[in-house]
């Protein structure tokens, strides 16, 4: 659905986006995640026809964004950090206005209203002024207007950005509800948005594709070894000790929560350390899989400079 190839982006000598490739399948929520100032936002207005690139290729829906950006316009939402907010407008009068920008026929405008204001749960404020509203609602409006022409493709940049946490859970669940039937590409830097809301992401720094994948792809990527943490009833720092020596077992450290064992890809020595933890009176409260977190991954990527 989302096609992008070798985009850069020049300022004079300033590189923002620097030779940028990925794909977004049709139905996805993909996650386009970085520091500030990785260039996220330059990446987002040039796929929705607000910046023009330096180099390489785009396309939306099988479209070229740069030769056909009209078309492109007609199928993509777009909601930018900044709300395209009237605020002397009620709910209800902005999205009509927004419809009518936006080419929706006469006909169809009123229900377009409503579908968006349905679908984005403003119903208790659509007839308000917008500068009367919370931020939580002016930014389902920004939602609203981005869906008003019943886009394919949604391009939201930091959607959540100012919210307070209620705030923040209900625009992700609205998001969430839009999977499947449309194709979306959500900025952030913050990686709990990533890992509560996306199928796959797109890891970027300084303007450079770092990975590119979903989550359980990049993950088995950039581990290097798989184990688990182990609490066990009685004496740890002894259990520990007995367990260095189960072969296969290369490292055994005190972890908050308990033990915690590494071991190469392809080994599994759990029946093993169990059966050592049982023998030595030590006991089992729980063994659970070691996994690499959104917060391992973006590091070891971004701050490692591992490009995947």
């Amino acid at each position: 659905m989302i096609a992008v190839s070798g985009l850069t982006k020049k300022y004079g000598e300033l590189v923002a986006v620097r030779d940028l490739s990925f794909r977004v399948e049709q139905g996805k929520i993909w996650g386009l995640l970085g520091p500030n100032a990785a260039g996220k936002t330059t990446t987002m207005r040039i796929l929705t026809g607000f910046l023009p690139a330096t180099e390489g290729t785009a396309s939306v829906g099988g479209l070229d964004i740069f030769e056909k950006p009209n078309e492109v316009k007609r199928i993509l939402g777009y909601l930018p950090e900044i709300l395209p907010l009237y605020p002397d407008m009620t709910v209800s009068e902005y999205l009509a206005f927004v419809a009518a920008v936006k080419q929706v026929p006469s006909p169809r405008r009123r229900e377009a209203v409503e579908k968006s204001v349905r679908t984005t749960g403003l119903d208790t404020v659509k007839g308000r002024l917008i500068r009367n509203i919370s931020r939580g609602y002016k930014q389902r409006v920004g939602i609203a207007q981005a869906l008003i022409h019943d886009p394919q493709v949604i391009i939201l940049d930091e959607p959540t950005i100012g919210l307070d946490p209620a705030q923040i859970i209900e625009i992700r669940s609205l998001i969430k509800s839009l999977r499947g039937e449309r194709t979306i590409i959500l900025s952030t830097h913050i990686l709990a948005e990533v890992t509560q809301t996306c199928d796959g992401v797109v890891i970027i720094n300084e303007g450079r594709l770092m990975a590119s994948g979903s989550l359980e792809e990049l993950t088995a990527a950039v581990r290097t070894s798989d184990g688990a943490i182990l609490r066990v009833r009685r004496d740890s720092a002894a259990a520990a000790e007995r367990l260095r020596s189960v072969p296969g077992v290369d490292a055994v450290s005190p972890a908050e929560d308990g033990l915690r064992l590494e071991w190469k890809p392809g080994l599994d020595p759990r029946d093993e350390i169990v059966r050592r933890c049982l023998d030595g009176g030590f006991g089992v409260l729980e063994m659970r899989p070691l996994a690499l977190n959104i917060e391992d991954l973006y590091l070891r990527i971004v701050t490692g400079g591992t490009e995947q």
